[in-house]
């Protein structure tokens, strides 16, 4: 019977560490997808802007993916077969945060990336742009952000250059700050709080108003 229990208890602990080398090889594949997806977005859009235009090039900042949630992680990856560039790139130095930007707030584009709110400014435009983002994905480091931080948008081989003037967070259901602007704005959204357990009952708010006109 010990000698029976004995086999029990080998075959148990073989068959623990058989799957956990098998999580880790998934998750460091799912990773290096997810991050080759990212890097085949950006390049798409540096060789769509790229027509002898002035450019005012920052330097892309390696990604961090750390804070994210596993489930975020696997549907970024997922994602990286779905068609469809940029419109541009959102970027972030305090917090080293740089994003492709995607058109449509679909659940696709805010796993690849962050993604544009239907009816607000586009990228090209003045008024207010507002950008949406998972609090588990990219968008978890806007709780680092400070006043008077930059804020850079990336579109068409141009850099345009924003300061964070207003942090908060509102109710869900909250659509007035995605009201229309007189001085260019960005506006991020976010699920709050960035660690709720379901679903979020309230809006992290980031607003910037451009910086360099």
């Amino acid at each position: 019977m010990s000698r029976r229990r004995e086999c029990l208890r080998k075959w148990t602990e073989l068959s623990a560490w058989t799957l956990g080398v098998a999580l880790i090889s998934l998750y460091g594949a799912t990773r290096a997808w997810s991050e080759s997806s990212r890097e085949r977005g950006l390049a798409v859009l540096s060789a769509a802007g790229d027509s002898g235009s002035p450019v005012a090039h920052v330097r892309p900042l390696q990604p961090d993916q750390t804070g994210w949630s596993a489930r975020r992680v696997i549907a970024y990856a997922e994602s990286a077969l779905s068609a469809g560039a940029p419109e541009g790139v959102l970027r972030i130095p305090s917090v080293r945060l740089e994003v492709p930007i995607y058109a449509g707030t679909t659940e696709i584009n805010l796993n690849r990336g962050a993604a544009r709110i239907e009816g607000t400014s586009g990228l090209t435009q003045g008024g207010n742009i507002g950008l949406a983002g998972h609090r588990d994905g990219f968008f978890r480091k806007l709780k680092d952000l400070r006043i008077d931080h930059e804020i850079d948008l990336e579109v068409d081989g141009r850099v345009k250059h924003y300061r964070v003037v207003e942090i908060r967070v509102v109710p869900a259901l909250e659509r007035g700050v995605l009201s229309t602007t007189q001085v260019p704005t960005v506006t991020l959204v976010t699920c709050y709080p960035f660690y709720f357990v379901g679903s979020a009952p309230e809006r992290y708010i980031v607003r910037a108003e451009r910086a360099d006109e």
